[in-house]
């Protein structure tokens, strides 16, 4: 295999490799590693293998990254890293382009914000979803079984039975590596980004422990050459059409309120301003038809016996909901890797499966992800309304400054069935937070206990994609800097129409006015440090919460 050389003036790693005093130090620390097997490897383009290390397998997935990066004639530089540190190192090491490995959440869209801004030939390999637990009685487990046990575990009455229950579903809830089982978020960004073209087909559901994950890394290399030998650059990829597809992917499967985060700030990395209205407007027109957890029956596995993204994504093409123009990390647009795709493995056949239902039969007409506006939230939230909670709700303020104080109210029984209650966990924002902590832990107690009909959640931080019944996030302007939100007092009433896309609190602008003239901003959490850093900068969540606006 011919090697890419440093005669290719764009070659970034010729800075490191070349011949001044500089180079030399640098060259003499590489020999010491075994990416530069030879002095012949000075000749290649350098790739590095960001493996995010959160679980446990993903090391040995750069591993193979790195074999297949090697018989392509390149060098593989792996590294252990954060979705937030892949910028410096491949800024600081001048590496000619980027294969990043996530497993998780919040590093996906992590990675591709620093491929995004850096702009150099890259791609993404999912770690791959984690397989359903199961235990007597529970066929399907997920992380989201053991965060609601304990909720069911006071619902029963702390009795023997329960705690062997408890303890059954927490020990069987995860049978082995990957990420958390449902459309939960990191399911979510891993299907969008392969909406967006950034990953190579079929990556955001091949599971952590399957054959075809192994396939995909030894595929790598190929596909990083073809990246380096035609320059197709991730803002190439990640157009706004793209990101529309994204959009509506999610949507179709009713994924995460962090997507609308994640996307906005990922589409700001690459140039592109997307806006909480424009995720309005895809789901106005785009129904919601996946039953996945977490407020479904399948999960992410299930997704992948019926053939994948891209069978859901062929689907969507030959409804003209998405565009297959799309230019992806292959090389080849969207609908030409589609094409391929079902020519191997078939069409989404409606008859055989009931994970994805058909246009003229969804679970709901419009989507599931609701951007409501009102004097609660005059600069928008995200709610997250499959129907299966109603489309509306009224009830009372509780109001609790620390999520701990919510669990104890749980605890003790303060919150019952039977009363219509809008808890209110506030002070969790971009800043309050700081950072929007996930109030998973809160609305699985919620579904636990079997308040679900009972009790909404709103927050000005945000839900994991494990979240379900009527959640509502992303308050915009939070409580740390005097939004509304801080303001709100016990026994108020919350009304939330996700058809009207309104959130209001029944309390007069003239007492709104009083209140705010009594409030008093509470310290900043953090005095010092990055976290300091970051409360400092960041903007709200409705344009992102990026640091660099």
């Amino acid at each position: 295999m011919h090697s890419l050389s440093v005669r290719n003036v764009w070659l970034r790693s010729s800075r490191t490799f070349s011949t001044s005093a500089r180079a030399a130090a640098d060259n003499a620390m590489l020999y010491a590693t075994d990416g530069i097997a030879s002095d012949d490897d000075f000749n290649k383009a350098m790739v590095g293998v960001a493996s995010v290390w959160c679980n446990k397998h993903l090391l040995g997935l750069g591993q193979e990254v790195k074999a297949s990066l090697i018989e392509a004639g390149l060098i593989g530089y792996q590294f252990g890293t954060v979705g937030d540190q892949v910028e410096t190192a491949a800024g600081g090491h001048h590496l000619d382009g980027m294969v990043t490995i996530p497993g998780c959440d919040k590093n996906m869209p992590g990675v591709l914000m620093a491929l995004g801004r850096l702009n150099r030939p890259g791609l993404m390999v999912y770690g791959g979803t984690i397989r359903a637990g199961s235990c007597e009685g529970q066929p399907q487990l997920d992380i989201v079984s053991a965060f609601q046990a304990y909720g069911k575990y006071l619902q029963d009455g702390k009795t023997d039975k329960a705690e062997s229950e408890r303890y059954s579903t927490i020990r069987h809830s995860c049978p082995g590596p990957g990420a958390c089982g449902g459309m939960y978020t990191a399911n979510t960004m891993a299907s969008a980004a392969e909406a967006l073209g950034m990953t190579i087909p079929g990556s955001s559901s091949f599971p952590a422990q399957s054959q075809e994950k192994h396939d995909e890394c030894a595929s790598v290399g190929g596909v990083m050459r073809n990246l380096l030998e035609k320059n197709i650059l991730p803002r190439d990829i990640m157009t706004r059409s793209a990101f529309e597809t994204a959009m509506v992917l999610t949507v179709i499967l009713g994924g995460s309120t962090n997507a609308v985060l994640h996307l906005i700030a990922m589409a700001h990395s690459v140039g592109i301003k997307l806006d909480i209205d424009d995720f309005q407007t895809i789901s106005d027109r785009t129904p919601f038809l996946a039953d996945l957890k977490p407020s479904g029956k399948y999960v992410m596995e299930d997704v992948y016996k019926l053939g994948g993204i891209p069978k859901i994504l062929h689907f969507l093409l030959k409804e003209k909901l998405i565009d297959g123009n799309n230019m992806t990390v292959t090389g080849l647009t969207l609908g030409e890797n589609l094409d391929r795709w079902v020519h191997k493995y078939g069409e989404l056949d409606f008859h055989k499966q009931d994970v994805i239902r058909p246009l003229d039969k969804p679970i709901k007409e419009t989507g599931h992800i609701r951007i409501l506006k009102g004097n609660l939230a005059p600069g928008g939230a995200v709610a997250k309304i499959t129907g299966k909670e109603g489309l509306g709700f009224v009830g009372k303020a509780r109001v609790f400054d620390v999520e701990n104080d919510f669990v104890k109210a749980v605890e003790s029984g303060s919150i019952k069935k039977g009363e219509k209650t809008v808890v209110i966990l506030r002070y969790l924002g971009p800043k309050g937070g700081p950072g929007m902590p996930e109030m998973l832990k809160p609305t699985s107690l919620i579904m636990g206990a079997g308040l679900g009909q009972d009790v909404a959640c709103l927050t000005d931080g945000r839900f994991s994609g494990g979240s379900h019944g009527f959640v509502i996030g992303h308050v915009v302007p939070e409580a740390q800097v005097g939004g509304p939100i801080a303001l709100v007092r016990d026994g108020d009433v919350i009304r939330v129409d996700a058809v009207k896309n309104s959130l209001e609190v029944d309390v007069s602008d003239e007492e709104m006015a009083r209140r705010r003239a009594e409030w008093v901003a509470p310290p900043l959490k953090v005095s010092s440090g990055a976290l300091y850093k970051y409360a400092k900068l960041v903007t709200d969540a409705s344009h992102g919460c990026v640091t660099d606006a």
